[in-house]
């Protein structure tokens, strides 16, 4: 296997556990920043493997349709990519009881992961 691609899926391993770590403290913000980063990664280890090159964007939506990402999955990373609002703006719409929503983007995070890991 790349070690490249393979860096980039170990990475998103990692900021999926510590998102879980920062939810078990609650700390909901920073578990739904490293919920979305670790889509990204993931997402970006994807992209690696089927084109050998990183693109250098966070536009989870993009990076999903680069690597095929199914449309039930495509709809969660458009849920997080919120997840960098809510967690930085305080007065964001929608930033409200962030403990149900880092709740989900980590579930949704888990879901795109192992969807990742499936198709490299």
């Amino acid at each position: 296997m790349d070690a490249g691609f393979m860096a980039w899926l170990e990475k998103a391993r990692k900021d999926l556990t510590t998102a879980s770590k920062n939810y078990g403290i609650e700390e909901y913000e920073a578990a739904a920043v490293y919920s979305q980063q670790s889509a990204e990664k993931a997402l970006k280890a994807v992209l690696i493997k089927k084109t050998g090159k990183l693109r250098k964007i966070h536009d989870l939506i993009e990076l999903g349709r680069a690597v095929g990402l199914p449309e039930k999955l495509l709809d969660k990373t458009k849920e997080l990519t919120m997840a960098y609002i809510y967690s930085r703006y305080p007065d964001a719409e929608g930033a409200e009881n962030m403990k149900q929503k880092s709740a989900e983007f980590l579930e949704s995070a888990r879901r795109i992961l192992e969807w990742c890991e499936k198709n490299l």
